[in-house]
Protein backbone atom coordinates (compact mmCIF):
# COMPACT_ATOMS: atom_id res chain seq x y z
CA UNK A 1 0.00 0.00 0.00
CA UNK A 2 1.24 3.36 -1.45
CA UNK A 3 1.21 5.99 2.27
CA UNK A 4 0.25 9.54 1.15
CA UNK A 5 0.01 12.67 2.92
CA UNK A 6 -2.72 14.74 3.35
CA UNK A 7 -2.48 18.43 3.27
CA UNK A 8 -4.74 19.71 6.21
CA UNK A 9 -6.13 22.67 3.75
CA UNK A 10 -6.37 19.70 0.74
CA UNK A 11 -10.00 19.75 0.00
CA UNK A 12 -12.28 16.62 0.89
CA UNK A 13 -15.31 15.20 0.26
CA UNK A 14 -18.39 15.90 1.48
CA UNK A 15 -19.74 12.12 1.66
CA UNK A 16 -19.85 12.07 5.44
CA UNK A 17 -22.84 11.54 7.46
CA UNK A 18 -23.60 13.71 10.62
CA UNK A 19 -22.75 10.63 12.87
CA UNK A 20 -19.75 10.12 11.04
CA UNK A 21 -18.76 14.09 11.22
CA UNK A 22 -19.63 13.91 15.00
CA UNK A 23 -17.44 10.86 15.73
CA UNK A 24 -14.61 12.73 14.51
CA UNK A 25 -15.10 16.03 16.76
CA UNK A 26 -14.76 14.66 20.40
CA UNK A 27 -13.72 16.56 22.29
CA UNK A 28 -14.44 20.30 21.60
CA UNK A 29 -13.56 23.51 23.03
CA UNK A 30 -15.00 26.75 22.58
CA UNK A 31 -13.02 30.13 21.64
CA UNK A 32 -15.89 32.28 24.36
CA UNK A 33 -16.64 35.69 25.37
CA UNK A 34 -15.05 36.81 21.83
CA UNK A 35 -16.35 37.11 18.31
CA UNK A 36 -19.88 37.12 19.88
CA UNK A 37 -18.91 40.00 21.92
CA UNK A 38 -20.34 43.23 21.90
CA UNK A 39 -22.66 46.01 22.98
CA UNK A 40 -26.70 46.27 22.08
CA UNK A 41 -27.01 49.15 23.75
CA UNK A 42 -26.13 51.41 20.87
CA UNK A 43 -28.80 50.40 18.53
CA UNK A 44 -26.64 47.16 16.97
CA UNK A 45 -24.60 50.08 14.52
CA UNK A 46 -21.07 48.53 13.28
CA UNK A 47 -18.41 48.66 16.44
CA UNK A 48 -15.85 47.16 13.91
CA UNK A 49 -13.48 44.19 14.58
CA UNK A 50 -12.01 45.35 17.92
CA UNK A 51 -15.53 43.70 19.55
CA UNK A 52 -13.12 40.81 19.90
CA UNK A 53 -11.51 41.77 23.00
CA UNK A 54 -14.56 43.34 24.58
CA UNK A 55 -14.79 40.55 26.57
CA UNK A 56 -11.88 39.13 27.00
CA UNK A 57 -8.03 40.59 26.45
CA UNK A 58 -6.34 38.30 24.25
CA UNK A 59 -6.49 38.76 20.03
CA UNK A 60 -7.33 35.57 18.74
CA UNK A 61 -3.73 34.11 16.84
CA UNK A 62 -2.96 30.96 15.14
CA UNK A 63 -0.39 30.39 17.78
CA UNK A 64 -3.74 30.55 20.48
CA UNK A 65 -5.24 27.92 17.95
CA UNK A 66 -2.66 25.37 17.55
CA UNK A 67 -2.15 25.43 21.65
CA UNK A 68 -5.91 24.64 21.81
CA UNK A 69 -4.80 21.67 19.20
CA UNK A 70 -1.98 20.71 21.21
CA UNK A 71 -3.96 19.55 23.94
CA UNK A 72 -6.00 17.49 22.11
CA UNK A 73 -8.69 18.99 21.49
CA UNK A 74 -10.35 17.96 18.39
CA UNK A 75 -13.03 20.80 17.27
CA UNK A 76 -13.63 24.27 17.57
CA UNK A 77 -17.20 25.97 18.34
CA UNK A 78 -16.66 29.75 17.37
CA UNK A 79 -19.30 31.84 18.82
CA UNK A 80 -20.08 34.68 16.53
CA UNK A 81 -22.63 38.03 16.62
CA UNK A 82 -23.43 39.24 13.68
CA UNK A 83 -26.18 42.01 14.14
CA UNK A 84 -24.96 43.17 16.92
CA UNK A 85 -22.31 45.48 16.36
CA UNK A 86 -21.37 43.93 12.64
CA UNK A 87 -24.00 45.59 10.26
CA UNK A 88 -22.69 48.46 7.87
CA UNK A 89 -25.73 48.59 5.98
CA UNK A 90 -28.62 48.13 8.32
CA UNK A 91 -31.01 48.61 5.00
CA UNK A 92 -30.38 45.24 3.91
CA UNK A 93 -28.26 43.66 7.15
CA UNK A 94 -24.86 44.25 5.39
CA UNK A 95 -22.36 42.39 7.74
CA UNK A 96 -19.25 44.03 7.74
CA UNK A 97 -16.64 42.87 5.31
CA UNK A 98 -13.94 43.73 7.74
CA UNK A 99 -15.93 41.39 10.52
CA UNK A 100 -16.12 38.63 8.25
CA UNK A 101 -12.53 38.08 7.42
CA UNK A 102 -11.85 37.92 10.65
CA UNK A 103 -14.16 35.13 11.20
CA UNK A 104 -13.06 33.56 7.93
CA UNK A 105 -9.16 34.32 9.47
CA UNK A 106 -9.92 32.88 13.11
CA UNK A 107 -11.90 29.23 10.69
CA UNK A 108 -8.83 29.10 8.62
CA UNK A 109 -6.54 29.16 11.48
CA UNK A 110 -8.81 26.26 12.65
CA UNK A 111 -8.89 24.14 9.82
CA UNK A 112 -4.67 24.45 9.36
CA UNK A 113 -4.62 23.35 12.88
CA UNK A 114 -6.19 20.41 11.84
CA UNK A 115 -10.03 21.24 14.28
CA UNK A 116 -12.97 20.59 12.84
CA UNK A 117 -15.18 23.92 13.24
CA UNK A 118 -18.81 25.31 14.21
CA UNK A 119 -19.61 28.93 13.64
CA UNK A 120 -23.06 30.49 14.78
CA UNK A 121 -25.67 33.18 15.15
CA UNK A 122 -24.92 33.32 18.55
CA UNK A 123 -27.29 35.07 21.13
CA UNK A 124 -26.15 37.92 19.17
CA UNK A 125 -28.11 41.04 21.42
CA UNK A 126 -30.88 38.48 21.23
CA UNK A 127 -32.90 40.05 18.22
CA UNK A 128 -34.21 36.73 17.71
CA UNK A 129 -33.08 34.46 20.25
CA UNK A 130 -35.55 36.79 23.01
CA UNK A 131 -38.44 36.70 20.19
CA UNK A 132 -38.69 32.78 19.49
CA UNK A 133 -42.38 32.40 21.28
CA UNK A 134 -43.85 35.97 19.73
CA UNK A 135 -45.96 35.97 17.31
CA UNK A 136 -45.41 39.80 15.96
CA UNK A 137 -42.53 40.35 13.96
CA UNK A 138 -41.71 36.67 12.72
CA UNK A 139 -41.95 37.04 9.07
CA UNK A 140 -39.35 40.23 9.76
CA UNK A 141 -37.42 38.40 12.07
CA UNK A 142 -37.07 35.34 9.14
CA UNK A 143 -35.86 37.64 6.55
CA UNK A 144 -33.02 39.28 8.77
CA UNK A 145 -32.48 35.54 9.56
CA UNK A 146 -32.59 34.75 5.96
CA UNK A 147 -30.06 37.55 4.82
CA UNK A 148 -27.31 37.09 7.38
CA UNK A 149 -26.91 33.28 6.54
CA UNK A 150 -26.61 33.86 2.96
CA UNK A 151 -23.92 35.86 3.66
CA UNK A 152 -22.31 33.39 5.58
CA UNK A 153 -23.28 30.69 4.16
CA UNK A 154 -22.00 32.11 0.30
CA UNK A 155 -18.50 33.44 2.18
CA UNK A 156 -17.81 29.93 3.25
CA UNK A 157 -19.34 27.39 0.72
CA UNK A 158 -16.64 26.10 -1.13
CA UNK A 159 -15.31 25.20 2.48
CA UNK A 160 -14.91 21.49 3.01
CA UNK A 161 -17.15 19.00 5.87
CA UNK A 162 -14.61 20.32 8.38
CA UNK A 163 -16.71 23.26 8.81
CA UNK A 164 -20.26 23.25 10.31
CA UNK A 165 -22.61 25.95 10.44
CA UNK A 166 -25.42 26.12 13.91
CA UNK A 167 -27.85 28.13 13.33
CA UNK A 168 -28.69 29.49 16.48
CA UNK A 169 -27.29 29.63 19.96
CA UNK A 170 -29.58 29.43 22.86
CA UNK A 171 -33.11 30.21 21.56
CA UNK A 172 -35.69 31.27 23.99
CA UNK A 173 -38.49 28.73 24.24
CA UNK A 174 -40.20 27.27 27.02
CA UNK A 175 -43.28 25.29 25.19
CA UNK A 176 -44.49 23.27 22.52
CA UNK A 177 -45.75 26.60 20.72
CA UNK A 178 -42.70 28.06 21.09
CA UNK A 179 -40.77 25.70 20.09
CA UNK A 180 -42.92 24.85 16.44
CA UNK A 181 -41.46 28.91 16.15
CA UNK A 182 -38.52 27.47 16.53
CA UNK A 183 -38.34 24.86 14.12
CA UNK A 184 -39.90 27.50 11.08
CA UNK A 185 -36.46 29.80 11.96
CA UNK A 186 -34.70 26.20 11.97
CA UNK A 187 -35.87 25.75 8.36
CA UNK A 188 -35.34 29.10 7.22
CA UNK A 189 -31.84 28.63 8.09
CA UNK A 190 -31.48 25.38 6.72
CA UNK A 191 -33.19 26.42 3.28
CA UNK A 192 -30.68 29.00 3.04
CA UNK A 193 -27.57 27.34 3.77
CA UNK A 194 -28.96 24.46 1.40
CA UNK A 195 -29.59 27.09 -1.47
CA UNK A 196 -26.41 28.58 -1.67
CA UNK A 197 -24.58 26.02 -3.36
CA UNK A 198 -21.03 25.09 -3.58
CA UNK A 199 -21.00 22.37 -0.63
CA UNK A 200 -23.40 23.52 1.23
CA UNK A 201 -26.17 21.25 -0.17
CA UNK A 202 -24.38 18.65 1.78
CA UNK A 203 -22.77 20.69 4.61
CA UNK A 204 -23.52 19.17 8.36
CA UNK A 205 -25.69 21.56 9.94
CA UNK A 206 -26.71 22.05 13.38
CA UNK A 207 -30.13 23.03 15.22
CA UNK A 208 -30.81 23.89 18.42
CA UNK A 209 -33.31 22.31 20.79
CA UNK A 210 -35.60 24.79 22.35
CA UNK A 211 -33.72 26.78 25.14
CA UNK A 212 -31.14 24.13 24.61
CA UNK A 213 -32.50 22.16 27.19
CA UNK A 214 -32.24 18.71 27.62
CA UNK A 215 -36.11 18.06 28.87
CA UNK A 216 -37.31 20.44 26.47
CA UNK A 217 -35.70 19.11 23.67
CA UNK A 218 -36.79 15.75 24.54
CA UNK A 219 -40.35 16.91 25.21
CA UNK A 220 -40.99 19.46 22.48
CA UNK A 221 -38.91 18.45 19.96
CA UNK A 222 -40.98 16.16 18.01
CA UNK A 223 -40.16 17.58 14.84
CA UNK A 224 -36.49 18.32 12.77
CA UNK A 225 -36.74 20.73 9.94
CA UNK A 226 -36.99 19.32 6.79
CA UNK A 227 -33.74 18.57 4.92
CA UNK A 228 -33.55 17.72 1.42
CA UNK A 229 -29.75 16.63 2.70
CA UNK A 230 -29.85 13.02 3.76
CA UNK A 231 -28.41 12.22 7.14
CA UNK A 232 -26.34 15.38 7.01
CA UNK A 233 -28.50 16.94 10.68
CA UNK A 234 -27.04 17.46 14.06
CA UNK A 235 -29.08 18.12 17.65
CA UNK A 236 -27.94 20.52 19.76
CA UNK A 237 -28.80 21.25 23.92
CA UNK A 238 -26.09 22.83 26.75
CA UNK A 239 -25.60 20.87 30.03
CA UNK A 240 -24.75 23.44 32.92
CA UNK A 241 -25.98 21.24 35.70
CA UNK A 242 -26.77 21.68 38.63
CA UNK A 243 -27.15 25.04 38.93
CA UNK A 244 -26.00 24.74 42.42
CA UNK A 245 -22.62 23.64 41.53
CA UNK A 246 -22.00 25.31 38.45
CA UNK A 247 -23.13 28.64 38.76
CA UNK A 248 -24.87 29.78 41.57
CA UNK A 249 -23.14 32.45 43.40
CA UNK A 250 -24.96 33.06 46.66
CA UNK A 251 -27.03 30.73 49.46
CA UNK A 252 -30.70 31.55 48.85
CA UNK A 253 -33.51 30.29 51.28
CA UNK A 254 -34.44 27.13 48.80
CA UNK A 255 -31.05 26.29 49.02
CA UNK A 256 -27.04 26.68 49.30
CA UNK A 257 -24.20 26.72 46.42
CA UNK A 258 -22.95 23.05 45.88
CA UNK A 259 -18.74 23.57 46.25
CA UNK A 260 -18.26 19.72 46.15
CA UNK A 261 -20.06 16.60 43.43
CA UNK A 262 -19.65 13.26 43.54
CA UNK A 263 -20.41 11.32 46.67
CA UNK A 264 -16.56 11.08 47.09
CA UNK A 265 -16.08 14.65 47.13
CA UNK A 266 -17.99 15.18 49.85
CA UNK A 267 -16.87 17.34 52.78
CA UNK A 268 -18.32 16.13 56.47
CA UNK A 269 -20.10 18.89 57.90
CA UNK A 270 -20.37 21.03 54.92
CA UNK A 271 -23.79 22.47 54.29
CA UNK A 272 -22.53 22.78 50.65
CA UNK A 273 -22.28 19.02 49.80
CA UNK A 274 -24.66 18.87 46.19
CA UNK A 275 -27.52 17.17 47.47
CA UNK A 276 -28.93 16.63 43.42
CA UNK A 277 -27.47 16.33 40.48
CA UNK A 278 -24.57 14.22 40.60
CA UNK A 279 -23.59 11.23 38.33
CA UNK A 280 -27.00 9.42 37.76
CA UNK A 281 -28.81 12.81 37.08
CA UNK A 282 -25.85 13.09 34.59
CA UNK A 283 -26.47 9.71 33.28
CA UNK A 284 -30.07 10.19 32.79
CA UNK A 285 -29.87 13.15 31.08
CA UNK A 286 -27.46 12.51 28.55
CA UNK A 287 -29.17 9.06 28.46
CA UNK A 288 -32.54 10.12 27.22
CA UNK A 289 -30.82 12.81 24.23
CA UNK A 290 -28.91 9.31 23.05
CA UNK A 291 -32.33 7.38 23.06
CA UNK A 292 -34.61 10.02 21.62
CA UNK A 293 -31.84 11.45 18.85
CA UNK A 294 -28.68 9.79 18.54
CA UNK A 295 -29.95 6.16 18.47
CA UNK A 296 -32.16 7.40 15.55
CA UNK A 297 -29.37 8.21 13.23
CA UNK A 298 -29.28 12.25 14.45
CA UNK A 299 -26.25 13.05 16.51
CA UNK A 300 -26.18 14.84 19.53
CA UNK A 301 -23.96 18.07 19.44
CA UNK A 302 -23.75 19.38 23.60
CA UNK A 303 -22.33 22.93 22.34
CA UNK A 304 -21.14 23.97 25.95
CA UNK A 305 -20.54 22.29 29.00
CA UNK A 306 -18.68 23.24 32.32
CA UNK A 307 -19.00 24.50 35.60
CA UNK A 308 -17.48 27.60 37.66
CA UNK A 309 -14.17 26.84 39.84
CA UNK A 310 -14.73 29.10 42.76
CA UNK A 311 -12.27 30.33 45.78
CA UNK A 312 -13.67 28.21 48.53
CA UNK A 313 -13.57 29.66 52.55
CA UNK A 314 -14.64 28.70 55.64
CA UNK A 315 -13.66 26.78 58.50
CA UNK A 316 -15.41 23.63 57.57
CA UNK A 317 -14.84 24.11 53.85
CA UNK A 318 -11.95 22.48 51.65
CA UNK A 319 -10.69 23.96 48.40
CA UNK A 320 -8.72 20.76 48.09
CA UNK A 321 -11.66 18.74 48.16
CA UNK A 322 -13.83 21.28 45.72
CA UNK A 323 -10.72 20.96 43.09
CA UNK A 324 -11.39 17.56 43.17
CA UNK A 325 -15.08 17.93 42.21
CA UNK A 326 -14.19 20.25 39.82
CA UNK A 327 -11.64 17.75 37.93
CA UNK A 328 -14.27 14.85 38.23
CA UNK A 329 -17.28 16.57 36.96
CA UNK A 330 -15.88 17.75 34.03
CA UNK A 331 -14.13 13.83 33.86
CA UNK A 332 -17.51 11.85 34.21
CA UNK A 333 -19.39 14.55 31.55
CA UNK A 334 -16.39 13.92 29.32
CA UNK A 335 -16.64 9.74 30.11
CA UNK A 336 -20.74 9.36 29.86
CA UNK A 337 -20.15 11.54 26.24
CA UNK A 338 -17.82 9.49 24.68
CA UNK A 339 -19.71 5.94 25.61
CA UNK A 340 -22.86 7.09 24.48
CA UNK A 341 -21.09 8.64 21.27
CA UNK A 342 -22.03 12.98 21.91
CA UNK A 343 -19.93 15.42 20.91
CA UNK A 344 -19.30 17.52 24.10
CA UNK A 345 -18.19 21.00 23.58
CA UNK A 346 -16.48 22.54 27.16
CA UNK A 347 -16.76 26.56 27.38
CA UNK A 348 -13.97 28.78 28.13
CA UNK A 349 -13.87 32.33 28.00
CA UNK A 350 -10.39 33.48 29.03
CA UNK A 351 -11.24 35.09 32.09
CA UNK A 352 -8.36 34.54 34.31
CA UNK A 353 -9.78 35.15 38.02
CA UNK A 354 -12.42 33.43 40.46
CA UNK A 355 -15.08 31.78 40.00
CA UNK A 356 -15.04 30.99 35.55
CA UNK A 357 -14.38 28.29 33.83
CA UNK A 358 -11.33 29.10 31.80
CA UNK A 359 -9.19 26.51 30.91
CA UNK A 360 -6.70 28.06 28.77
CA UNK A 361 -4.93 31.01 28.98
CA UNK A 362 -4.71 32.49 25.86
CA UNK A 363 -2.37 35.20 26.64
CA UNK A 364 0.67 33.09 27.92
CA UNK A 365 -0.62 29.88 26.17
CA UNK A 366 -0.24 27.86 29.09
CA UNK A 367 -3.03 25.54 31.27
CA UNK A 368 -4.76 27.91 33.53
CA UNK A 369 -7.47 25.13 34.82
CA UNK A 370 -5.45 21.93 35.79
CA UNK A 371 -8.36 20.34 37.49
CA UNK A 372 -10.48 21.27 34.26
CA UNK A 373 -8.33 19.83 31.32
CA UNK A 374 -6.45 16.79 33.50
CA UNK A 375 -10.13 15.51 33.85
CA UNK A 376 -10.77 15.98 30.40
CA UNK A 377 -6.93 14.48 29.76
CA UNK A 378 -8.20 11.39 32.06
CA UNK A 379 -11.32 10.71 30.43
CA UNK A 380 -9.73 10.29 26.85
CA UNK A 381 -7.01 8.33 27.29
CA UNK A 382 -9.66 5.98 29.47
CA UNK A 383 -11.22 6.08 26.17
CA UNK A 384 -8.60 5.02 23.90
CA UNK A 385 -8.70 8.91 22.27
CA UNK A 386 -5.43 10.28 21.75
CA UNK A 387 -4.14 13.52 22.02
CA UNK A 388 -1.56 13.38 19.40
CA UNK A 389 -1.50 16.81 17.07
CA UNK A 390 -2.89 16.89 13.53
CA UNK A 391 -0.52 18.22 11.34
CA UNK A 392 -0.31 18.98 7.31
CA UNK A 393 3.96 17.86 7.16
CA UNK A 394 5.39 15.25 4.98
CA UNK A 395 4.82 11.75 5.48
CA UNK A 396 7.28 9.81 8.70
CA UNK A 397 8.73 6.09 7.40
CA UNK A 398 6.99 3.53 9.11
CA UNK A 399 9.61 2.71 10.86
CA UNK A 400 9.56 5.83 12.90
CA UNK A 401 6.22 5.45 14.33
CA UNK A 402 4.68 2.29 13.70
CA UNK A 403 1.14 2.87 15.03
CA UNK A 404 -1.31 3.93 13.05
CA UNK A 405 -4.59 5.52 14.54
CA UNK A 406 -8.15 6.27 12.94
CA UNK A 407 -9.32 10.27 13.37
CA UNK A 408 -10.55 9.47 16.55
CA UNK A 409 -7.63 8.79 17.98
CA UNK A 410 -8.04 4.51 18.27
CA UNK A 411 -5.31 2.47 17.40
CA UNK A 412 -6.14 0.75 14.11
CA UNK A 413 -5.08 -2.78 13.07
CA UNK A 414 -5.32 -2.22 8.98
CA UNK A 415 -5.83 0.61 6.72
CA UNK A 416 -8.35 0.27 4.00
CA UNK A 417 -7.63 1.86 0.33
CA UNK A 418 -8.82 5.58 0.85
CA UNK A 419 -9.10 5.34 4.31
CA UNK A 420 -7.76 8.59 6.53
CA UNK A 421 -5.52 8.06 9.35
CA UNK A 422 -2.88 9.38 11.53
CA UNK A 423 1.18 8.09 11.86
CA UNK A 424 3.51 10.05 13.82
CA UNK A 425 0.42 13.20 14.57
CA UNK A 426 0.47 13.31 10.73
CA UNK A 427 -2.24 12.56 9.06
CA UNK A 428 -2.44 10.42 5.62
CA UNK A 429 -4.76 8.32 3.01
CA UNK A 430 -4.09 5.10 2.19
CA UNK A 431 -4.15 3.80 -1.17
Amino acid sequence: MTLLALPIEAQQNMELTAAEVAARMTPGWNLGNTLEAGDNSNNYKNSGTGTETWWQDTKTTKAVIDYVRAQGFRSIRIPCAWVMGHISNATDNTIDPAWMQRVKEIVDYSLEAGLYVVINQHWDGGWLENHIADTSGKAQRKETLKSIWTQIATTFRDYDERLLFAGLNEPNAENLAATNNLVEYEQVFLNTVRDTGGNNPQRVLIVQGPSTNIDHTCNYLTTLPTDPAEDRLMVEVHYYAPWNFWGMEHDESWGNVFYYWGSQNHVSGSTHNATYGEESYMEEQLQKMKTRFADRGIPVYIGEFGANWRKITGAAESQEKHNASIKYHYKVFMEKCFQKGIVPVVWDTNYRGQPSMTIIDRKNLTIYNNYMMDGIHEAMEEAGISTAILSPQSEVPAQESPAIYDLQGRVMAAVSDGAIYIRGGRKYVGR
